[in-house]
């Protein structure tokens, strides 16, 4: 949303996306296969509904789309689309529930680190582990979710997670429910997809200076233009230099990262993005692990203070390099057909030693285990589509056809304790007591792993009212998982055939109710007790739901209900080995709406109400999910002054509810934490910003799955900007 106290255009794109778009419209051609269509001017080729005929089309929306500049200008609303399908279709358009987090929220809140872009969003919880420093917790409708990032899977294999630099995106979408139709393997809860900056057409830049709580310190650089005035080519450079301490006493972490892409436009018809990023983490990792004794349980020595660290902070470490290099190519054959094509290459490298708390030994002691990861793994991703899109008399078809290739490799020195160290003082920890790991505890592991898949999609649209979508697609997965120091092999090898159909028609009025259904699956690198190959976790969900974007409204509002099940899940067999005959299912009712009550005032709701159960094994069925609260709800409001003293000064606040929880027998209580936003314009370049998050230091635990984890505590993070 833009802001200076006049109504705000709704779009979540950057100024060389629009460009492009500008392109399209001349030449029946989309950039990239991550992006927006415009609502109010339909694009050739595309299949936007023109929802307001007054307002002046692309050129206007040229004029006044950047995500990092401020709109002077009045604006019909835009409706923002995201990669749910692949292909550029609106929110709207959309017969299945997507949320987007645009720039301007994302630097409106200042957000630090990607699990905390969808606080303010439905259906997804984030947070529930605490304040990690190395890794992005999410769970989407009860469910563990896939990341991507440009529209390409993430690699992310036990400890080796992938981490995502906020400061380099510009905008975040959530897919909620099964996405195998598209995007291939994955967990049934949901998707979400980073998207990066991209190369804009006009000269743009900002500074930041950050500093806050935690000793947090953090410098900023983001440049964009044409180059040496060129309108073929243009680029952008961001990078950025933060330094924090962890939630936990003697944690810390210093991170380094730069972006450089290059945007070539050879011809009307054809473009090239280049995208690529390093990043550089290294400190000691915080682990939140904590044991219900002196979190939720009482003990005869009160509670444990939520800062306490029962890992070893001069062993510990998390050492990170992350390298990715890409591109982006499209070239359109002419009105009807488009190529397009996404490669990604990357890298990461990780020297992991992480000791965290196990289990309680005493009235006052607890063991302890550690995690130890030396490795690197090399990653690559490739999304063929091609795109036909042609209408006859008051029929749009769109239709997608696509190939996507994946390939992982890992290589890694590996241990896994269960035994470290001495036994800790769960109230006073002691460090020191401890021998650290040796060639003997450690495993040399392998791992290999390919997937193929053919889609195909097709979406029509009859007389710019009723919408039909259905899908098909076919995978063929492998993976071998080898531990050579004990010679023992875990591998896959899957064909799996997903499916996914939709409806939804625009009633007026802004209305468009829907009804979706759509399948995921997830090998198991693993084998039963027979050596024969477990068959893949299998995901359905049918959902129904109505979405309300009116006219002359700058906002959205949307309601869902779903029914979301998981079959094949692994359970405990009476005889104590693992069998996959249980189930795990989601059943909820999400809402959430974004938009301006005035041209001032900005308003963010949601909802959720989730009803989550699984088969833990075959006399235990339809127990409660552990970490997974039935009620979430946020509201958050932003309030700029357009006139009089208080002028270009800006307000803002917002209260998120999590409900309680369940781990077994322990009963997690409910919680309600407070944001707060400040901001100032000093001159049109200058704006001084303050955010604090859990405003009034409430000290809680967030969850428990055998361990607990206490929530993040107060953070003031204070920003000063320079922008052109």
């Amino acid at each position: 949303m833009k802001q200076s106290g006049k109504r705000c255009a709704f779009t979540g794109v950057d100024h060389g996306y629009v460009f492009r778009v500008l392109l399209c419209a001349a030449a029946s051609t989309f950039v990239f296969p991550v992006g927006v269509a415009l609502a109010d001017a339909t694009v050739p080729g595309s299949t936007a509904v023109a929802y307001d005929e007054s307002t002046a089309g692309a050129d206007r929306a040229a004029n006044e789309e950047s995500a990092e500049a401020e709109s002077l200008t009045s604006l019909a609303p835009l409706v923002v689309a995201g990669t749910a399908l692949k292909v550029e279709v609106p929110v709207v358009d959309t017969p299945r529930s997507v949320s987007v987090v645009d720039q301007e929220e994302l630097q409106g809140r200042n957000v630090q680190s990607l699990d905390e872009t969808l606080r303010y969003r439905a259906g997804v919880l984030s947070g529930q582990y605490g304040a990690d420093n190395n890794t992005d917790w999410f769970k989407v409708r009860g469910f563990d979710q896939t990341t991507y990032q440009d529209g390409l899977r993430i690699y992310q294999e036990g400890f080796y997670g992938w981490q995502i630099e906020p400061y380099g995106l510009s905008r975040v979408e959530v897919f909620k429910g099964p996405s195998s139709i598209l995007y291939g393997e994955a967990p049934p809860g949901g998707l979400i997809n980073a998207v990066s900056k991209r190369p804009t057409d006009e000269p743009q830049g900002r500074v930041d200076f950050g500093f806050g709580t935690r000793n947090f310190h953090q410098v900023g650089f983001d440049t964009s233009g044409p180059v040496n005035d060129s309108d073929k080519v243009q680029y952008r450079l961001v990078g950025t230099y933060k330094e924090r301490d962890g939630e936990l006493a003697y944690t810390d972490n210093t991170r380094y990262y730069i972006a450089p892409s290059l945007n070539i436009d050879f011809s009307s018809d054809t473009s090239l993005t280049l995208l690529s990023s390093f990043q550089h983490d290294d400190g000691v990792p915080t682990n939140p692990f904590k044991l219900a004794y002196g979190t939720v349980d009482d003990t005869p020595f009160g509670k444990v203070d939520p800062r306490t660290n029962y890992s070893e902070p001069a062993y510990d470490r998390n050492r990170v390099k992350q390298t990715e290099l890409g591109y982006q190519f499209e070239h359109a054959f002419n009105d009807t057909w488009t190529f397009k094509q996404n490669v990604r290459y990357s890298h990461q490298e990780l020297f992991l030693r992480s000791s965290y708390i196990l289990a309680r030994s005493g009235a006052r002691k607890g063991t302890r285990g550690l995690v130890y990861r030396d490795g690197d793994i090399d990653a690559w991703a490739l999304d063929n589509q091609v795109i036909g899109n042609w209408e006859w008399g008051h029929v749009a078809n769109t239709l997608l056809a696509g190939v996507d290739y994946q390939h992982i490799k890992l290589r890694a020195q590996e241990a896994d304790l269960f035994s470290f160290g001495e036994p800790i003082d769960l109230f006073d920890p002691q460090y020191g007591n401890f021998d650290p790991v040796g060639g003997g505890d450690l495993n040399d592991r392998r791992i290999n792993g390919e997937q193929t898949g053919l889609y195909l999609q097709d979406q029509l649209t009859l007389y710019d009212r009723l919408i039909l979508l259905g899908g098909m697609r076919y995978d063929m997965a492998d993976q071998d998982n080898i531990n050579r120091t004990t010679d023992v092999t875990q591998s896959y090898d899957v064909d799996h055939y997903s499916f996914t159909g939709g409806i939804l028609y625009h009633a007026g009025y802004g209305l468009s109710p829907y009804f979706s259904y759509t399948e995921s699956f997830q090998p198991l690198g693993r084998t039963t007790t027979a050596a024969s190959q477990y068959k893949p976790r299998e995901g359905t969900q049918y959902e129904v739901g109505l979405k309300f974007a009116p006219d002359g409204w700058d906002g959205y509002a949307s309601l869902a209900a779903y029914d979301l099940e998981e079959t094949n899940t692994l359970i405990t067999s009476a005889g104590g080995f693992q069998v996959q005959a249980g189930e795990r299912q989601s059943k909820g009712i999400e809402f959430e709406t974004v938009g301006y009550v005035t041209d001032e005032l900005q308003v963010i709701g949601a909802y959720n109400y989730t009803h989550a159960r699984v088969d833990l094994s075959e006399s235990q069925r339809g127990v409660r999910a552990p970490l997974i609260p039935r009620h979430q709800a946020s509201l958050r409001a932003e309030y700029t002054f357009a006139e009089g003293p208080l002028r270009d000064f800006g307000v803002g606040g917002g209260a998120r509810y999590v409900g309680e929880s369940v781990d077994g027998d322990i009963t997690v209580p409910d919680h309600t934490v407070f944001d707060a936003l400040a901001r100032y314009d000093l001159t049109d370049q200058w704006r001084i910003q303050v955010n604090a998050t859990n405003i009034l230091d409430k000290e809680y635990v967030s969850s428990c799955d055998y361990w607990c984890y206490y929530g993040e505590s107060r953070s003031v993070i204070g920003n000063l900007s320079y922008r052109w």
